[in-house]
């Protein structure tokens, strides 16, 4: 078992930044994949971005990309997302994810375990 618990979520401005991070507990996740999902009102959950823990390999959506960051701190055994330039349509609630495997995937289904998501909210 993994366990995933997200932080750093809140409330930002348009344009804006935020760190969020996902510390994880329990089986390693050496071997694993850590996501970050988003889900926000009314919306299906969707793929934000990815790293695999053993090399740091990342891959993000077109969405967020040039604008997130995800990276790892293996010392922490920690996963951050760091958000720039945020839009009001970056609002959503957050999921921290981790998959058993060293393939990166971006269908919610394909993730084993789950944190209990933080709350990102900009306002325009």
């Amino acid at each position: 078992q993994v366990q995933l618990v997200e932080s750093g979520g809140g409330s930002v401005q348009a344009g804006g930044s935020l760190r969020l991070s996902c510390a994880a507990s329990g089986r390693t996740i050496s071997s694993a994949i850590v996501g970050w999902f988003r889900q926000a009102p009314g919306k299906e959950r969707e793929f934000v971005a990815a790293i695999r823990w053993s090399d740091g390999r990342t891959y993000y959506a077109d969405s967020v990309k040039a604008r997130f960051t995800i990276s790892r701190d293996k010392d922490k055994n920690t996963v951050y997302l760091q958000m720039s330039s945020l839009k009001p349509d970056d609002t959503a609630v957050y999921y921290c994810a981790a998959r058993s495997s060293q393939l990166i995937a971006t269908l919610d289904d394909r993730y084993d375990y789950w944190g209990q998501g933080t709350q990102v909210t900009v306002s325009s």
